[in-house]
């Protein structure tokens, strides 16, 4: 049984992602994510003007007058979800941790993706592959996703981004819109990154939060990592530590969004601290630009 709560709280984020959804994203996403291409509908007899290479010879031969085959676009897509549910995402310094804001993202993608006819599919990940829930279509179905986002209790503290999207180059086999959610705070992902960039439509997002880009001037504090238990006493006072661990974040950064456009990946970048639509309605509306 699904505690109460959990439903709840389903039913909050339904209820906030749908108005979004309805108010400000759906046409944004419906004009940037594209079908897979054409799928043959139908024949008809050839009219003058006609392209000569879209004629049907077997029908034409068998009607004993030119056919032409018509196509129309193929629609449909399949979404993926693939999400980071290590123990680094149960941190947040400001309203929410890094982990709520993942479930609301994801909630607001999927609920894009069925009121245009979509289907959605979910990988949840830490060190392996915890969860894989196959796309289908339907709110029945996203408020599934959503359930198990929410109710998810991961067996191990780790991080493996490139298992995951090796999983994901094995089961999805024809090419989907992917949204890959987590802090990327690990690396040895390169290759099998590469590989499903030129498989699918890969969009990375990246949520972080501001104590893990800059440290308070506070005194003596304990910096812990959630993965690996490992913690260490530091005086934030230090200028010099707080300046070398800024500069590390950033470079961190850097180094990730290079990766990110070398392979032609999107980056949407989020912090706990602000607003996630914002974002998301740049990259849509980016995006758009670019196929016009």
């Amino acid at each position: 049984m699904i505690p109460k709560e959990v439903l709840q709280k389903v039913r909050r984020i339904e209820i906030r992602t749908r108005s979004i959804v309805e108010s400000i994203l759906s046409g944004e996403y419906q004009s940037v994510f594209k079908g897979r291409g054409m799928e043959f509908s139908e024949v008809r007899t050839y009219t003058e003007g006609d392209d000569v290479r879209s004629i049907d010879w077997n029908v034409t031969a068998r009607m004993g007058q030119p056919y032409v085959k018509k196509h129309v676009e193929e629609r449909e897509l399949t979404v993926m979800l693939v999400v980071d549910a290590s123990s680094s995402g149960h941190f947040g310094s400001v309203s929410r941790f890094k982990d709520e804001v993942a479930v609301e993202l994801c909630a607001l993608l999927a609920f894009s993706a069925i009121k245009n006819n979509d289907r959605v599919g979910l990988i949840i990940f830490t060190s392996d592959v915890e969860k894989y829930i196959p796309p289908k279509k339907g709110k029945n179905h996203v408020l599934r996703v959503i359930r198990e986002l929410l109710y998810f209790r991961p067996a191990k503290p780790g991080t493996d981004v490139g298992a995951a999207i090796e999983f994901l180059n094995r089961v999805i086999t024809k090419k989907s819109v992917v949204f890959l959610v987590s802090d990327f705070l690990t690396w040895g992902f390169e290759v099998p990154l590469r590989v499903a960039s030129h498989r699918h439509d890969f969009v990375a997002i990246s949520i972080t939060d501001p104590r893990e880009k800059e440290l308070p001037d506070v005194g003596l504090i304990e910096l812990s990592d959630p993965e690996t238990g490992e913690a260490m006493l530091v005086d934030s006072r230090d200028k010099d530590l707080r300046r070398a661990f800024s500069s590390e974040t950033q470079r961190r950064s850097r180094d990730l969004s290079a990766l990110f456009r070398a392979n032609g990946i999107d980056e949407i970048p989020i912090s706990t601290e602000a607003d996630y639509v914002e974002p998301l309605v740049k990259f849509f509306r980016k995006r758009e630009k670019m196929y016009r």
